[in-house]
């Protein structure tokens, strides 16, 4: 089910209402392709034959048991721009700045014991103070999705992280 929703609503996006329902409009195509054998037999061999766990799990759980070496990359939902709407409703709960602080706290975490750590977000002032003295570049970035088509183009993002070095 939550393949055929992916690929049959607008633009492959996920969300849902206040009470935790799915509510992404369909996209109306009259032909969905769900299913890709040979892709899907790819997927299948990769996750059978590596160490792989998915987990559907808060973030500091999911990585309490990462160690020096390891790279963790967070792709949360993004804070919020002031002056303009953003959407944060990925699920009923939100994702707002105490979340966002948890996060910046998590990385910190991760960052003394070791593990390579890299981020993506929004380029707000709030996300730059959070991650100060860490490595922080930013880019452009493409956004197609938005009820408002005044809202689509070029974001600015930035990609955090704690290495960088020829020895990293």
């Amino acid at each position: 089910r939550t393949v055929y929703l992916n690929k049959s609503c607008f633009n492959g996006l996920y969300r849902v209402n206040s009470k935790g329902q799915f509510n992404v409009p369909f996209n109306k195509n009259k032909k969905v392709n769900t299913y890709d054998g040979e892709n899907l037999l790819t997927i299948h061999m990769y996750l059978t034959m590596n160490d792989i766990t998915i987990e559907c799990v808060d973030f500091e759980k999911s990585v309490a048991t990462a160690k020096k070496g390891d790279f963790v990359y967070f792709d949360p939902p993004y804070d919020t721009w002031d002056e303009k709407d953003s959407f944060t409703s990925y699920d009923k709960g939100g994702f707002g700045k105490e979340d966002q602080a948890r996060l910046a706290q998590c990385f910190r975490e991760l960052d003394a014991r070791g593990v390579k750590v890299m981020l993506s977000n929004h380029n707000t002032k709030y996300i730059n103070e959070l991650y100060k003295g860490f490595e922080i570049n930013v880019v452009m970035a493409k956004r197609m999705i938005n009820s408002n088509a005044s809202g689509r183009g070029d974001v600015e993002e930035v990609i955090i992280r704690n290495f960088g070095g020829e020895d990293d």
